[in-house]
């Protein structure tokens, strides 16, 4: 596989990577930890052995390549490499649709429309039958070629599509892989990460609170574990 991305006329199997950016605003190109969410949600495809695809080649050759494709949403900048390998390999195995998610933790209550168009709440919905898709989407091969098109905008819109065609497995991503939605939750998640680093007894950590051996400035998606 090729460190510059994917080449269509390469005939060396691969598995591919997408990092889509539109319908998110300018949030994909905030910085976490000196990096932009595109960067390190790109770095760690590419540590997972995924090749990178330029959105100059047209859908309808990435879907006859014959290849599995990973959607990696920028909007979980941090989601280890590892994870994204788990992914792959479970899509592999089964030949389902493989999406990260997290849990629920917010209060979900049921409501129902009335007649005059007020909404009335109900029961609360339990969480522990509730997941928030997060990232990556895998899409097996075999699902790929069956797709005309694939909408990347909104990842758990596309879930919810495949979700009507294929089988679709969950697999629990780790903290973090969570989703940040604005600056203030992206400065959550970056706290988190240095808290992760400074805490693994198996990272070192230098005196930017990065893992040994990293640039000042990057934090490696792939993580401390």
């Amino acid at each position: 596989m090729s460190s510059q991305g994917w080449d269509p006329y390469d005939e060396t199997p691969a598995v591919l990577g997408l990092v889509p950016v539109e319908g998110r605003g300018s949030l994909p190109f905030a910085l976490v930890h000196g990096e932009s969410l595109v960067a390190s949600a790109s770095w760690a495809l590419s540590t997972a052995g995924i090749d990178l695809y330029d959105l100059s080649v047209p859908f309808e050759q990435v879907r006859e390549a014959g290849l599995v494709l990973v959607v990696h949403d920028p909007l979980c900048p941090l989601t280890p490499a590892s994870f994204l390998a788990e992914c792959v390999t479970e899509a592999q195995r089964t030949g389902a649709v493989v999406v990260g998610v997290r849990p629920v933790t917010d209060t979900v209550k049921a409501y129902a429309a009335e007649a005059s168009g007020v909404l009335r709440l109900g029961a609360t919905v339990d969480r522990e039958t509730l997941v928030c898709p997060t990232s990556p989407v895998v899409l097996p091969a075999a699902v790929l070629a069956a797709l005309d098109s694939l909408e990347v905008d909104d990842l758990a819109a596309l879930v919810a599509s495949l979700s009507e065609r294929f089988p679709v497995r969950h697999l629990l991503a780790p903290a973090l892989g969570r989703r940040v939605v604005d600056e203030s939750d992206l400065a959550v998640l970056a706290a988190l990460s240095a808290a992760t680093a400074t805490s693994s007894g198996s990272v070192g950590v230098d005196s930017d609170g990065l893992p040994d051996g990293l640039p000042d400035g990057g934090l490696s998606p792939d993580g401390p574990g």
